[in-house]
């Protein structure tokens, strides 16, 4: 592991409650592992069950873990990046309190400030989302 959720907190913009990473498993030029276990106070927990736009937001957040964890490499600060797009998104099924999610995030394409990512998430090796995102960066002062 990269990186424990201690880490994590000082590689991603968002902090708690809003956090959707706890987990830096590998990344590479074109490829980021991310994790999250579901604890029953996450904010897109409902009954028990974690809700797609938390499913969403944690494949956003895998990307900005992929960005502070290189910005972290050349000692800068983590960028701040916006979803600008979701294309393509399947939801199989609402993971529940105590799963852990594992998401694999791939660079499609990069350019300048945007990239665009492909997520695929599960728990277990099931498949639990997948979807395509235009993620744009703020430009450094």
């Amino acid at each position: 592991m990269l990186a424990d959720k201690q880490k994590v907190l000082n590689l991603i913009p968002q902090k708690p409650p809003m956090a959707m990473v706890d987990g830096l498993l590998t990344s590479d030029k074109e490829k980021t592992v991310a994790t999250l276990t579901i604890e029953a106070d996450n904010l897109f927990v409902e009954d028990g069950v974690f809700k797609e736009p938390g499913l969403i937001e944690h494949i956003a957040q895998t990307a900005a873990l992929r960005s502070g964890y290189e910005a972290s490499l050349t000692n800068d600060k983590p960028p701040v990046g916006f979803i600008g797009s979701v294309k393509r998104m399947k939801i199989f099924y609402l993971p529940r309190i105590g799963d852990t999610l594992v998401t694999t995030m791939t660079i499609v394409m990069n350019m300048e400030n945007i990239s665009i990512i492909k997520g695929e998430t599960s728990v277990n090796d099931k498949p639990v989302a997948e979807g395509e995102m235009n993620i744009f960066l703020q430009e450094k002062p």
